[in-house]
């Protein structure tokens, strides 16, 4: 009987990942077509990742997304990091419950809602002009830092103090000890919360859409105003540039994963 229950599952999961990734490997086999529609019968070409490379406005998209996505992923870690350390060591219970509380409006609210409050609050209250960057970099540090605070204080309340008390009573600096003893050890923390920053700023369409200056497009503000044109060449390599997405997305998976295993087994 359990077995038959452990193959009902083990069925149910795979459909469920064949209903969910389909879509997806759709997108993959037309990618590598010269068909201009899904569903067209086509023959095969790689016209469209050629296009990635040598569309200057593709490759110029693609550039603006990433540098956009690790220069605000790296800010925020240093500003999430920096407040979960800052609230851990600094031991006051009402900080802590202040904190803790503004950090989840972010977290819960919809994308939307952020986005046109921080349009409202920077552009009307503080005229803030949208050519300098400064709103979208807010804008997004704004969506990504609460999620890095997330990722490191469980970290920071599972670690041992006794490890930092030792190395401040062996002559260290409280400088030394908190970056070689501290940091060092939520390192694992501090990457999780930067990936997923980098995820969260390149998947944002909203927040984007609110601040961003009039000649600065990310893929996902790119891709709604494409596939709202007649511009077929451009859509067709959109899926293209989704296809090595998500392949990229699942090789980090993969590596993840043979990493963590690997960390068990040692």
């Amino acid at each position: 009987m359990k077995k038959k229950s452990k193959a009902f599952y083990v069925l149910w999961l795979f459909v469920m990942i064949f209903v969910m990734y389909m879509p997806i490997g759709v997108l993959a086999f037309y990618s590598f077509t010269d068909a201009t529609q899904i569903g067209q019968t086509a023959s095969f070409s790689v016209q469209n990742y050629i296009s990635l490379v040598t569309n200057p406005e593709l490759r110029g998209m693609i550039i603006n997304t990433f540098v956009l996505a690790f220069f605000v992923a790296a800010l925020s870690t240093i500003l999430g990091t920096a407040a979960a350390i800052g609230v851990h060591f600094g031991k006051a219970r009402k900080v802590e419950t202040f904190i803790s509380l503004g950090n989840q409006v972010p977290v819960v609210n919809s994308d939307v809602v952020t986005g046109f409050s921080i349009c409202i609050l920077l552009m009307v209250f503080l005229h803030m002009d949208k050519s300098t960057y400064l709103p979208l970099v807010i804008g997004h540090m704004t969506l990504c830092t609460p999620f890095v605070y997330l990722s490191v204080r469980p970290a920071l309340k599972m670690f041992d103090m006794a490890h930092y008390e030792a190395a401040i009573d062996l002559g260290a600096t409280p400088f030394y000890a908190m970056v070689f003893v501290v940091i060092k050890e939520l390192l694992p923390a501090i990457g999780t919360g930067f990936v997923t920053a980098v995820t969260l700023s390149l998947d944002d369409y909203f927040v984007t859409t609110y601040t961003k200056p009039a000649v600065f497009d990310t893929v996902s503000t790119y891709v709604v105003n494409a596939t709202k044109g007649a511009m077929t060449q451009i859509k067709t390599a959109l899926w293209a540039l989704s296809t090595v997405i998500a392949v990229i997305v699942l090789v980090a998976v993969l590596l993840n994963s043979h990493r963590l295993r690997k960390g068990e087994t040692s």
